[in-house]
Parts: C-alpha cells; sequence; structure tokens
C-alpha cells in the first residue's frame, strides 16, 4: 500500500554535482535521495514522533539511471513511503527534470528503524507510523 501524495521540491542542478563525465555524478543522487527523505520526514513531524531514544538507518539503497542530468537544468526530486511493516519502511524516489517530464532516476530505500543506544531494530511505534497518513 503506497502511502501519499508524494513529497518533492525542484532544485537547480549545481555545478558540484557534475562528474569528469560532465553530468550528475551518481553518488550525488543517493545525497539527494537521503537529503529529501530526512526533509520530507522532519516536514510531517516524524522526528518528534520517534523521540530522542530511536532514529532510522539505510539498510539498502537501489538506484536505476535512466538519462543524465546536466548543470543549471531544474529536475524535480519526488519521494513517498511506499509500505511500512514491522521495523522497515520502503521510500521511493523519482527524478524528473522539468524541461520535458522525463524521469531520469528511480530509486528506493530500504530503511530500519532502531534503537539509538543498542543499534537493533525495533518495532515502529504508533505515532511514527501515523505521521506519514498526514502527509
Amino acid at each position: 500500500m503506497t502511502i501519499s501524495p508524494n513529497y518533492s521540491k525542484t532544485i537547480a542542478i549545481p555545478k558540484d554535482a557534475i562528474d569528469e563525465n560532465g553530468h550528475v555524478n551518481n553518488v550525488v543522487y543517493v545525497q539527494w535521495m537521503q537529503d529529501i527523505a530526512v526533509e520530507h520526514y522532519a516536514s510531517i513531524g516524524g522526528i518528534e514522533a520517534q523521540g530522542p531514544d530511536s532514529t532510522w538507518v539505510v539498510r539498502q539503497h537501489s538506484i536505476e539511471y535512466l538519462l543524465p542530468a546536466f548543470a543549471g537544468e531544474e529536475i524535480e526530486i519526488r519521494t513517498w513511503v511506499e509500505n511500512i511493516r514491522k521495523v522497515r519502511s520502503l521510500r521511493k524516489y523519482e527524478f524528473v527534470r522539468k524541461s520535458d517530464g522525463k524521469v531520469l532516476v528511480k530509486g528506493e530505500t530500504d530503511w530500519v528503524f532502531v534503537d539509538v543506544k543498542t543499534g537493533s531494530p525495533k518495532a515502529i511505534p504508533v505515532e511514527v507510523e501515523s505521521v506519514f497518513g498526514n502527509t
């Protein structure tokens, strides 16, 4: 079950995101995925809902590069939570070029909810799960 709507923002690709091949470096997309996930989560009250004793850690990133992007282009970064399970949540991403609407990159991150002190996975509390219903 997809929890929606999507969260998105538009950015202009900075020159420092470009690699020696002249397009956005693959590692930059991973950083943008993490940045927008944290931004979205903070915007819906997730940080407050989880409290100081819990956090999210990445279990796995998966990215499919479809088309290159270049300095100065505007792209829309979209994210949404695809599902929430006992201790994990799957978040998806799309990077779309604004000028032609083409999807440049698709990705997903498998996040695990953990206890800060032990690093062990823990059940996602109702308070955290409920913030995603308000997005």
